[in-house]
C-alpha cells in the first residue's frame, strides 16, 4: 500500500489501571518498560477520554524495544470495570513477552503483584525445539503472557 491514506506505524497500546504506582512498578521493574513521555490530563481532553468533566488522570507512555504502552490512572472519575477473563471476550486479549527464563520472570512478577493462572502452564513441543508458555493475571488481573523458547 502507499499514497494517502496509509497507515504508517502503530503508536501505542492504552491500558486503564486502578493504582497507577503498583502498574507503573510491574511494568518497569517487572518487565523491563522505560519510561517515556507522559502528561497529566484534565478537563480540555475529557471529550477526547470519553469521560465527562470533571476529570483528573495521568498518561504515562513506557516503552521496550518498539513497544509503546500508555498506562492511564484515573484519579477522577476513578477507574472502573474488570480485566477480562477469557482470550474469546472481544477485544485485546493479552500481551505477550518473549522470556528467558519463565520461572524467574514468573517470581518476580509475582512479588510486584502478579497472580500466576496455573491451568495456563503448558509445555508445547514444536519440531526442532519446544515451547514453555505461563499466562499471569497483572496486578489488575490484565493477561501477561510468558514464552520460553526451549529444547523439546
Amino acid at each position: 500500500m502507499s499514497g494517502a491514506g496509509e497507515v504508517l506505524a502503530v503508536s501505542h497500546i492504552g491500558l486503564c489501571v486502578s493504582d497507577f504506582e503498583r502498574s507503573l512498578r510491574f511494568y518497569t521493574e517487572g518487565l523491563g518498560f522505560e519510561l517515556a513521555e507522559g502528561w497529566d490530563i484534565g478537563d480540555s481532553l475529557a471529550q477526547l477520554a470519553e469521560v465527562p468533566p470533571p476529570m483528573d488522570c495521568r498518561s504515562q507512555m513506557i516503552v521496550k524495544g518498539a513497544t509503546k504502552l500508555e498506562l492511564l490512572g484515573w484519579r477522577h472519575p476513578l477507574a472502573e470495570g474488570q480485566a477480562l477473563t477469557t482470550r474469546r471476550q472481544i477485544g485485546f486479549t493479552h500481551l505477550s513477552v518473549y522470556v528467558d527464563d519463565l520461572g524467574a520472570v514468573e517470581a518476580r512478577l509475582v512479588a510486584l503483584g502478579a497472580t500466576p493462572i496455573e491451568y495456563t502452564r503448558t509445555h508445547f513441543p514444536m519440531p526442532g525445539g519446544a515451547m514453555d508458555i505461563l499466562f499471569l493475571g497483572d496486578p489488575d488481573g490484565v493477561r501477561i503472557e510468558l514464552v520460553q523458547h526451549g529444547k523439546a
